[in-house]
């Protein structure tokens, strides 16, 4: 492959990436009158008290499945799970008889936009279509991983937490924190470390609860990044180049973007503060042992710093020739003109006979797994940039499937994109797994995914706060606007 100025080969990677969260309150919406008629016409559950019976559990923690269950829902919070023949139905509940279902939590997702790539280096605000297809797509919880336009973040945070518009909770990551060299007008370029500081004292207080560094930034502009962050009880992530893992991990850095694709630790001569050239990253992990003493190393440390990994495979397999084509239904939500956008290039790339990403993609799998393994946080979400062949809630269950294809158990696979990322957010108490008392957050699928983890496509209902929402009515509301709205 034709070597390539370092942003360049990132932009292809994933696009833009991502940032960190903290809590924000978890509001309930159980109330149908809480909900705005834009809302509720999307609606297909709402009753204060709600049985799924006759179903397979998946409870998030990565505990075994638990057949012929019953799950109760009262004013929004799970009120009662396990076997049906001790559990007795409520009088007056809003009973749904579901064998041959399954019900998992809902998904918390933190690598997440709300723009896609419109081709050019230039990002489109979808802000009416991917909210819509996120909750759809069994995405009860996302944190975005970089915004181009901040306050349209913002105020669609604020819009669904009140109930005017559907879609996930969001953890709003800030305008990128880059340094000079992205050629991407959207994009500030810090001036400096006090630049830094300001820009995340400006964005915390207009509502911001995440901030990301990018590739660009130098270690100084990290460290005060990070520090008024963390002054303010929020995290930082990064999508790194100039900075490596163990320089960010060591600053205090809590999240790492795109497993270890983006890592720089090990490209021979790496001048401090630089970015290196081509694809100098990805031809040092691929020359490096990854059961040797210094990637194990690497491993370690991150570890012993807290640091989270967030694994977007989802965006790397569309670099990667002949692969599992994109979801019918993503296809249809696009924009025509970005179909053909998108499979035009789809195309170009199957035709590479020469392209290193099958053994990059493989690597990037075994390195998560690896990070996993160890005891490192791994966290999932799926990037919507790239070339586009990313869409919103369709790729939240083809994260999954391919953290099965890495190595993980379905259980183990669905706990990562569920509980791990409650974990991260330091919202595991209420959300992320399926236990009394958390809020009623869960998708019910058609299928056995424990088994046969495509099936976690077939969605069928997804609860958030109690309320359950018809996928097929929030995707048929998005087809044919990906792209521009």
């Amino acid at each position: 492959m034709r070597a390539a100025p370092s942003w360049v080969v990132f932009l292809r990677l994933g696009g833009i990436v991502c940032a960190a969260c903290i809590p924000l309150p978890i509001s309930l919406f159980a109330q149908a009158s809480r909900l705005s008629q834009a809302v509720r016409q999307y609606v297909s559950v709402d009753a204060p008290v709600v049985a799924l019976t006759g179903v397979t559990v998946i409870d998030g923690t990565g505990a075994a499945p638990l057949g012929r269950a019953t799950v109760i829902l009262r004013d929004g919070r799970i009120a009662a799970v396990g076997d049906s023949a001790a559990i007795a139905i409520p009088a007056g509940a809003d009973v749904h008889h579901l064998p041959g279902h399954t019900v998992l939590p809902g998904f918390v997702m933190v690598h997440e936009h709300m723009f896609y790539p419109a081709g050019g280096g230039v990002y489109s605000q979808l802000s009416y279509s991917f909210p819509r297809l996120y909750l759809a797509g069994g995405a009860t919880t996302i944190r975005t991983g970089g915004s181009m336009s901040g306050y349209a973040d913002i105020n669609l945070a604020r819009a669904i937490e009140e109930g005017r518009v559907p879609g996930p909770r969001i953890d709003v990551t800030a305008p990128y924190l880059n340094g000079p060299g992205l050629p991407i007008q959207q994009v500030k370029a810090l001036r400096d470390p006090a630049d830094a500081r300001r820009m995340v004292e400006y964005w915390a207080e207009e509502g911001a609860t995440s901030f990301k560094a990018y590739m660009q930034i130098s270690r100084e502009e990290l460290r005060a990044s990070v520090e008024a962050a963390h002054a303010r009880g929020l995290k930082v992530t990064g999508h790194l180049c100039s900075v490596t893992y163990r320089e960010a991990a060591d600053i205090g850095i809590d999240n790492l973007e795109h497993g270890f694709l983006a890592s720089t630790d090990f490209v021979p001569d790496k001048e401090p503060d630089a970015c290196p050239g081509g694809n100098a990253g990805q031809q040092a992990l691929m020359a490096m042992d990854p059961s040797g003493p210094e990637m194990q190393g690497l491993i370690r440390h991150l570890i012993e710093r807290n640091v989270a990994i967030t694994s977007t495979l989802t965006v790397f397999e569309t670099f990667t020739p002949n692969r599992t084509p994109i979801a019918a239904g993503a296809l249809e939500a696009m924009l025509p003109e970005t179909r053909i956008q998108y499979l035009r290039t789809r195309a170009n790339i199957a035709d590479s006979d020469q392209s290193p990403w099958p053994d990059v993609f493989s690597r990037a799998m075994q390195l998560e797994k690896a990070f996993a393994d160890a005891g490192g946080l791994l966290i999932a979400g799926t990037d919507p940039t790239g070339y586009g062949g990313v869409v919103a809630g369709f790729a939240n269950q083809r994260a999954i499937e391919l953290l099965v294809e890495a190595g993980f158990t379905p259980v183990e696979a669905i706990r990562v994109g569920t509980l791990n990322g409650a974990r991260y957010l330091e919202r595991d108490e209420a959300i992320g797994s399926l236990a009394v008392g958390k809020v009623a957050d869960l998708l019910v699928v058609q299928g056995a995914p424990e088994t046969r983890i495509e099936d976690i496509r077939n969605v069928r209902i997804v609860f958030k706060d109690g309320v359950g929402y018809d996928p097929e009515r929030l995707r048929d509301d998005s087809r044919g606007r990906v792209g521009l709205h």
